[in-house]
């Protein structure tokens, strides 16, 4: 059977359980891009985090504002890398550390997964880590099609001779052996030129995660996961949902309509600049509202009007109704693929917010109308010394970045073939550039 090559991106090796690390998180958004430089410790384990085997000691921390990128993918290299390498300075500075390499984050290229069967016979009687990857390798192949790239291959559960529900099936003795696993894909150029952008900064990409999943690793708590969750994350550019059943990360999906949307609509509608709408939006953005909203206003600066020029006035419930309208329909398209998912066979999982958009005031109130369900706004849970900025939903992606090492015994990983370098030199920006952007594609 052949094997794919080249078409997963990085993915980081298993985190030692008794050794100390460093790690630094990338987080390219669309309004800014956050650096995490963190120590991981050995620890015990949590009743409510199980599955982390270290603390996360912040050292070092940064966030800019995001230039040359839109709806979570880079539109302007030059841009992009001059913002994230002021990012990285900066963290690097507070850490007092130099990074080489970073843990990626993905929320751009239509992420999409899917739930895949593949089985085949065993070769020697009894279940093999050959079986398993040759099995593995088969589903990824099915899962990815043309332009597409796998960001997680993720098994959720195995099957021997028809009976399912096996969770570690090596040494069994079997005729058949199966397994259904979450394979996420992304469009392969957004993941590509995210890539592009961070080895243009002479750093190696050491892994790359979809965000919603790596909101996931943060916010949740090992009930949630079991009991079955979906985590929305609202990004500036674009809304990414993970949906949890069994403590396993299932089905992920997303959109290119975000805060920044919402943004734009009060910008037009009220007539003012994209910077005095994200201002109105961050002190008046809500989606409720009361009966004193129509009485009190507003006073609005002109677009590109000049200090002479009167200022227009709007009533609170004016700019309630544009906010509510846009987040609506995010909410509504956010309903409309969790019918398509496993979410829709868990009557009792529950959504958890994340991303700054999901700050607003009345957001919790309004999804819970929309999706009929139970709906909290997450915080980054199990971090230690988290400055308060840090401590919102708006940093659930980079928290998880520093969490997933930790997870990375769960994800399938190809086999890469040693390929000789076509460059005609071991050093300079071309030998620093990453395999799989030299591989595959």
């Amino acid at each position: 059977m052949t094997m794919l090559n080249g078409r997963q991106t990085p993915k980081t090796r298993q985190m030692p359980p008794n050794k100390t690390a460093l790690v630094a998180a990338l987080d390219i958004g669309t309004s800014k891009i956050a650096c995490l430089i963190a120590r991981l410790k050995p620890c015990p384990s949590s009743e409510m985090l199980r599955g982390r085997t270290h603390s996360v000691e912040l050292i070092g921390m940064s966030h800019v504002r995001s230039r040359g990128v839109k709806a979570g993918a880079v539109s302007d290299l030059n841009e992009c890398e001059h913002s994230v390498r002021h990012a990285v300075a900066l963290a690097e500075r507070m850490a007092k550390v130099r990074v080489e390499s970073v843990l990626l984050s993905v929320s751009a290229g239509r992420l999409s997964g899917q739930l895949i069967e593949a089985s085949a016979e065993t070769r020697n009687g009894a279940v093999a880590q050959s079986d398993i990857d040759r099995v593995i390798g088969a589903g990824m192949r099915h899962a990815t099609a043309e332009g597409r790239t796998i960001l997680h291959a993720l098994p959720v559960s195995y099957a021997l001779d028809g009976v399912k529900g096996v969770r570690d099936p090596r040494g069994m003795v079997a005729h058949q052996f199966g397994v259904d696993m979450n394979v996420v894909t992304a469009d392969a150029p957004a993941a590509k030129n995210l890539m592009l952008v961070v080895e243009r900064c002479h750093l190696n990409v050491e892994a790359m995660a979809a965000s919603p999943y790596l909101a996931g690793l943060s916010l949740l708590t090992d009930d949630e996961a079991d009991l079955g969750a979906a985590v929305v994350e609202m990004g500036a550019g674009t809304t990414t949902i993970a949906v949890y059943s069994g403590g396993h990360f299932v089905h992920a999906s997303g959109f290119a309509l975000g805060g920044q949307h919402v943004t734009m609509d009060l910008a037009r509608g009220i007539g003012a600049s994209i910077a005095d709408a994200e201002r109105i939006k961050t002190l008046y953005g809500t989606v409720l509202t009361g009966g004193s909203d129509a009485r009190e206003m507003v006073s609005v600066k002109a677009a590109a009007g000049h200090e002479r020029d009167a200022p227009h006035i709007f009533s609170r419930a004016t700019i309630s109704n544009i906010v509510r309208q846009r987040v609506e329909e995010i909410f509504e398209m956010v309903r409309d693929r969790l019918v398509e998912s496993p979410f829709a066979a868990e009557p009792r999982a529950r959504v958890v917010l994340s991303g700054g958009a999901s700050q607003l005031t009345g957001v919790p109130e309004l999804a819970s109308r929309i999706l009929g369900r139970d709906v909290r706004v997450g915080r980054p849970l199990g971090f230690s010394r988290l400055p308060n900025e840090a401590k919102s939903a708006s940093f659930a992606v980079p928290a998880g970045l520093l969490v997933y090492p930790q997870f990375a015994q769960l994800e399938h990983v190809e086999p890469r073939h040693k390929r000789p370098l076509m460059t005609g030199t071991d050093g300079g920006y071309i030998g620093k550039v990453g395999r799989w952007l030299r591989e595959g594609f």
